[in-house]
């Protein structure tokens, strides 16, 4: 035999040794491999049933129940909105029972923005942190918000940090020129007069055409007479 067919069945013999292997192996463990693969189609059709037949129902439940709470909102009637009129229910009733769904999400946010109206700083800042967004306007309002609830209840410090993940999360022409003019005044209650400048000279520069550039030149001017006494 040459050495040719003798290396060609060598590597006959090598497959056949691997796929013998092979057989073996799912033999000896075929009960195990079964469960295993029944898992994953338990959890792969547990996961999308849930999705249609729970969550999905629960979704449209929750937007059928909100949209008289967003009327009221609206309306700037916050008691109504957080707490329901007795027919629809308000907020709070979306954000307790429809926990898994995005409205509970965004009755978050209304239940923060309302208490803030309302004046119940701490309920505000309760709930605006537990909203979640991505969203290039609403996420840096909502930061901006809990800016303000803290600077209400004169608690700076926490204030700056809100105010300046919202001057942060999301760069445009309307919501960070406004939360740079807090991110000065909050720095100005410090008497970090050069601090206040640096927000004001960004405003100046990178926002010069909204209506906080339009009108920047009279801060910049009274904060550096600050910083000169």
């Amino acid at each position: 035999m040459s050495k040719k067919k003798e290396s060609q069945q060598d590597q006959f013999e090598s497959v056949e040794n691997a796929l013998s292997k092979t057989e073996h192996y799912i033999e000896e463990n075929q009960k195990s491999l079964t469960i295993i693969v029944a898992a994953i189609i338990i959890i792969v059709g547990g996961y999308l049933g849930y999705k249609r037949f729970v969550e999905s129902p629960k979704e449209n439940e929750a937007k059928s129940q909100m949209w008289m709470a967003e009327q009221y909102f609206a309306r700037d009637s916050f008691n109504l909105a957080l707490n329901g009129d007795g027919n629809y229910l308000g907020f709070l009733d979306i954000v307790d029972e429809y926990s898994i769904t995005k409205s509970a999400n965004l009755a978050y946010y209304y239940s923060g923005i309302s208490y803030l109206r309302l004046g119940q700083y701490e309920n505000a800042i309760e709930y605006l942190k537990q909203f979640e967004s991505d969203d290039k306007m609403i996420a840096p309002i909502a930061y901006g918000a809990i800016g303000d609830a803290y600077v209400e209840l004169g608690n700076y410090k926490d204030a700056l940090v809100f105010y300046t993940k919202a001057v942060n999360k999301s760069e445009n022409e309307f919501t960070t020129p406004i939360y740079l003019m807090k991110v000065a005044f909050v720095h100005k209650q410090n008497g970090d007069f050069e601090k206040a400048l640096e927000a004001y000279k960004r405003i100046e520069k990178d926002f010069p055409d909204t209506a906080e550039g339009r009108q920047i030149s009279k801060y910049i001017a009274q904060v550096e007479v600050l910083i000169q006494k």
